[in-house]
């Protein structure tokens, strides 16, 4: 998974590539360093 770090925050639905099922990534940078990362599976 390859992450922007020129974008403070982000949000975003990706399929999970081991079980296909969606996943919504959060993450957020400060100085381009990784402070906040979250993967939830979203229930279908």
């Amino acid at each position: 998974m390859l992450l922007d770090n020129s974008v403070y925050n982000q949000s975003y639905i990706e399929d999970c590539e081991v079980c296909c099922n969606p996943i919504q990534i959060t993450t957020q940078f400060i100085n381009s360093e990784l402070s906040v990362f979250q993967a939830d599976s979203i229930e279908q």
